[in-house]
């Protein structure tokens, strides 16, 4: 395997800190989720690469998954901020009713203390969902809400009779499917047609491995009908903590497709109809 780019060496590194290693570095985190870019540059695991803001600015407008937020400081300070993904340079329109609109001063600072970056989800520190997340309720249900895993993760999926969240704050979805991905089920043709247009449109999705082996169809009207909360992150990602659990129930899987085992369609409306071959558990 070659050997890691700079990008993506630093990429890792920052998702890192600003996943999981705000307490441990011992950074001040806001309830929206955004730390000071120039702590984050100062901090050990950063400092080492010499990351400058232009290059940090770079990685957050370019990086293939969206996974980062950078604002001005003044903007995180607005009521119900809801910054674009990757909000990265002095676009002033990308920013609704911010303040500093017409002050290149401010956006254009080459000061890191100006900013504030955060990663759009994929927390085991905890934050608050509503500060950082869009809530999904009756009026905006995603129509396609799946979660790409392996033969051998779905062995125990299925035993454990649903998805968990295991260290992670939620359980991941995407909205859509990588290119060259196709669902074998039935769709209606809305469905179809988001689908379809979400494949050919977005080659690389948040919250969707492209190794994925089976994929997990969603009835988020159900789920959210049976108590579950639903997020979708600043980079389209759909978010639940699950039940009291940490679970999401298989009663929710409207659907469970094996890709590439030739096994066709595995639950369907929370019902299992094939069990998985036992080969699968040492895949």
């Amino acid at each position: 395997r070659p050997p890691l780019t700079r990008e993506v060496q630093v990429s890792k590194k920052l998702s890192w800190l600003l996943r999981h290693g705000i307490q441990q570095e011992k950074l001040h985190m806001d309830a929206a989720g955004y730390v000071n870019v120039g702590d984050v540059l100062s901090n050990r695991n950063l400092r080492s690469f010499k990351v400058t803001l232009d290059e940090l600015k770079e990685i957050v407008a370019s990086n293939d998954k969206q996974r980062f937020s950078m604002v001005p400081v003044s903007y995180a300070a607005l009521p119900q901020a809801d910054p674009p993904a990757n909000h990265a340079t002095a676009d002033t329109e990308a920013l609704p009713g911010n303040p500093n609109a017409g002050q290149p001063s401010v956006l254009d600072s080459n000061n890191p203390r100006d900013y504030l970056i955060r990663a759009n989800q994929g927390h085991s520190v905890a934050i608050e969902s509503e500060s950082l997340l869009t809530k999904i309720d009756e009026t905006n249900i995603p129509s396609i809400c799946v979660h790409g895993t392996t033969h051998r993760a779905w062995t125990l999926i299925a035993e454990s009779g649903g998805l968990k969240r295991m260290t992670r704050q939620h359980v991941h979805f995407a909205a859509g499917l990588p290119a060259g991905f196709k669902s074998i089920g039935d769709m209606d043709a809305a469905a179809e047609a988001s689908l379809q247009d979400k494949a050919s449109t977005a080659p690389v999705i948040s919250g969707m491995r492209n190794s994925s082996t089976v994929l997990i169809f969603i009835d988020v009207q159900k789920a959210v009908e049976g108590g579950l909360k639903f997020w979708k992150s600043a980079n389209d990602v759909i978010l639940t903590e699950g039940d009291q659990d940490g679970l999401v129930p298989l009663t929710y899987f409207k659907r469970v497709e094996d890709r590439t085992g030739g096994q066709g369609i595995l639950v369907e409306d929370g019902q299992i109809l094939k069990e998985p071959p036992q080969d699968w558990a040492t895949k």
